[in-house]
């Protein structure tokens, strides 16, 4: 069954009487080059793949003939009869109905993985909860080797964006504290059906063994960074004054200790000037 041909997909989800839901953000892809792309820098034959919102199986069917078990977390219960079909060939793959912003992730990686050599995730990511998924996936310090997925282009770059530059934001710096971010290839709109309104890119994002920067407390670093660029085209000391209630005076001394002007934005700052200016004012 070529899952990427547009009459066998209207076939299927006509049988079965399934009708896309946009507030799932659900495009069907129909380029049969991008899954075995994905499933290449994911998988390797002793792998556990944890997939997020499968679909109709396209991808999952491509990761389940590389890894060595794939579990797929699907929010959407209508899709059960379908992927119960596209996915019967392939013994190593199974799906679980859930919200993967609710599951215990841990007790699902740990009770489906045990037996593999590493463990993996890889995604189509709706694009309205790419930030949510991400930082659910990174700050629960899961035992994962790498993440891929596929994202609106925008978000890929500026999740890969390096840290100081015009286009990071507060998600750039969790993927950098985190991970080594690369993006891999671009997906055009219309490899989907429905097309989307934007162009797609696919990125991996390796976890890195260690985190670049010793931190005082991770918890308050990442509220400290959220306020830094709450508001991008205030300065750093008004934006973070106006968030955290921090003292204006107090956080000029703390920017000039480290030799920026006052006038900095967030964005200017890198991975260190942002932990050092947390770290001072968590000790504070």
């Amino acid at each position: 069954m070529n899952l990427t041909d547009p009459s066998v997909i209207r076939r299927l989800l006509g049988r079965e009487d399934f009708h896309l839901k946009k507030s799932l953000g659900q495009n069907f892809l129909i380029d049969e080059t991008v899954c075995p792309r994905m499933a290449e820098l994911a998988c390797a034959p002793e792998t556990g793949v944890l997939e997020i919102g499968p679909g109709i199986g396209v991808l999952t069917a491509e990761l389940a003939k590389r890894a060595k078990k794939v579990v797929a977390v699907e929010l959407d219960t209508h899709l059960r009869p379908i992927l119960s079909e596209t996915l019967a060939p392939y013994k190593n793959a199974s799906v679980v109905f859930g919200d993967v912003l609710k599951l215990d992730l841990a007790r699902l990686l740990s009770e489906s993985f045990s037996d593999c050599a590493s463990i993996t995730i890889c995604a189509n990511l709706p694009y309205y909860i790419t930030s949510p998924v991400l930082m659910r996936l990174l700050e629960s310090h899961l035992p994962i080797a790498s993440i891929t997925v596929m994202v609106q282009k925008e978000a890929a770059e500026r999740l890969c964006a390096p840290v100081g530059s015009r286009s990071a934001g507060a998600i750039t710096v969790a993927v950098s504290y985190y991970c080594k971010p690369k993006i891999c290839f671009e997906v055009d709109r219309t490899s989907f059906m429905p097309p989307p309104n934007v162009d797609s890119a696919v990125i991996h994002l390796e976890l890195l063994p260690s985190a670049p920067v010793e931190l005082e407390d991770e918890a308050f670093f990442f509220r400290f960074v959220q306020a830094c660029f709450a508001h991008r085209r205030k300065t750093l000391c008004n934006s973070v004054s106006s968030a955290l209630g921090l003292d204006k005076q107090a956080l000029a001394f703390a920017l000039q200790s480290l030799g920026l002007p006052l006038t900095v934005r967030a964005e200017a700052l890198s991975l260190d000037q942002l932990a050092a200016l947390s770290n001072r004012f968590k000790r504070d």
